[in-house]
């Protein structure tokens, strides 16, 4: 039998955001949906979010500064996130086209409930919702991180999380116990 050759490593291009996405992109992430409230409520697709601390419980998510939801973060005091389910590919599509309607109107077309305390949308059949206070605003480049502490959370264990990666949507491989972490 021959071995099989992988194909070599390629150098990315630092000045190239079409390669260096791509390697940004070989790590596998969560799809949220933040969203916000007020007079204009706005929602978008992220993935650049990530827990940061459990004392105090605090996350971040990172917009682009050009994207209206960084203007409307901005602006407000909280907001809120939904970590989509595995079968929310559609919802995922939905926040991250740009001509979605403006306002409330653009989630007309998703089941969603008003949160316990920040007044923003969350998305029904996601597999965790946080409602945020925004803790502090750093700059992060093209984009600006957003640190939000965590005030209510909900979680469904038996709900499993949407995924991306390689510039696809991905799922979860059924867990038949092995391979868990320590």
């Amino acid at each position: 039998m021959s071995p099989v050759t992988a194909p070599p490593a390629e150098l990315v291009d630092l000045d190239d955001t079409k390669q260096l996405r791509g390697a940004f992109g070989a790590f596998p992430t969560g799809v949220t949906v933040v969203t916000v409230g007020g007079e204009l409520p706005r929602g978008m697709t992220a993935n650049s979010f990530t827990s940061v601390s459990l004392t105090p419980p605090l996350v971040l998510v990172c917009v682009n500064k050009d994207a209206v939801m960084h203007h409307r973060l901005n602006a407000l005091d909280d907001f809120s996130v939904s970590v989509l389910g595995a079968g929310q590919e559609t919802v995922a599509r939905h926040f991250a086209n740009r001509s979605r309607p403006v306002g409330a109107g653009q989630f007309d077309a998703v089941d969603w409930l008003p949160g316990r305390v920040a007044d923003a949308p969350l998305i029904n059949g996601a597999a965790v919702h946080l409602e945020c206070a925004k803790w502090g605003v750093y700059d992060g480049g093209d984009h600006t991180i957003f640190l939000g502490k965590v005030l209510t959370a909900v979680h469904w264990p038996h709900r499993e999380a949407l995924l991306f990666s390689g510039g696809r949507f991905r799922h979860c491989a059924p867990d038949h116990g092995e391979g868990r972490a320590a």
